[in-house]
């Protein structure tokens, strides 16, 4: 009974001081801030690059895995002036990788031998942590990335795990995630998923 007089007499106190659901970081604000937030739901971009490439370029994990699936092939090729190590390789989309990247290729960019498709999201699995100090807090979380296409699904096989940790600042409005330039020692959103470790 105590506790039911209790619960409306805290509800009118925060009423009264004007209080807003962001002015407490619940683990479900973080999220919801998180998940929200540009740089979060910024698009993992793919780049390759048809034509004379470079031996280390060619031989990239995401260069052998394009050509595991038959979707480029190339032959050998004389190196330009501004591409090293030698040996360079010409690189061509196959027929099945024309099929494959057709609809991810940006209008005007198929005159271009240097492109970007978008391959993969990234998806908030969870808060593990919240740490307080006045004004700023740490938030610990864990997310994964989400194919878009077959690209991204070959590149994002799997349901690897990545862990984080981000700035937040409690601002006159409320708490904020800091996406920008971080405060004192603790990192901003893009350096956090930059430097994510693997679960």
């Amino acid at each position: 009974m105590l506790r039911l007089r209790i619960t409306p007499l805290a509800l009118l106190l925060c009423l009264g001081a004007a209080c807003s659901p962001r002015d407490f970081l619940t683990r479900r604000l973080a999220a919801d801030l998180i998940a929200g937030s540009e740089t979060f739901k910024a698009e993992q971009k793919f780049w390759l690059r048809t034509g004379v490439t470079s031996n280390k370029d060619y031989f990239s994990p995401e260069y052998l895995l394009l050509q595991r699936r038959g979707w480029i092939t190339a032959a050998t090729a004389p190196c330009g002036h501004d591409i090293a190590p030698a040996p360079c390789w010409d690189v061509a989309l196959t027929p099945q990788g024309v099929q494959t990247f057709r609809d991810l290729i940006p209008g005007g960019a198929p005159n271009s031998p240097y492109f970007s498709v978008p391959v993969a999201r990234r998806q908030l699995s969870g808060i593990t942590g919240i740490s307080r100090e006045g004004s700023l807090a740490e938030v610990d979380f864990q997310w994964k990335w989400v194919p878009l296409n077959e690209v991204g699904a070959a590149l994002y096989a799997g349901n690897l795990e990545y862990r984080s940790t981000v700035a937040f600042r409690q601002y006159d409005d409320g708490w904020r995630v800091l996406e920008g330039n971080a405060v004192r020692s603790n990192q901003n959103l893009e350096d956090a998923l930059k430097n994510s470790q693997t679960e």
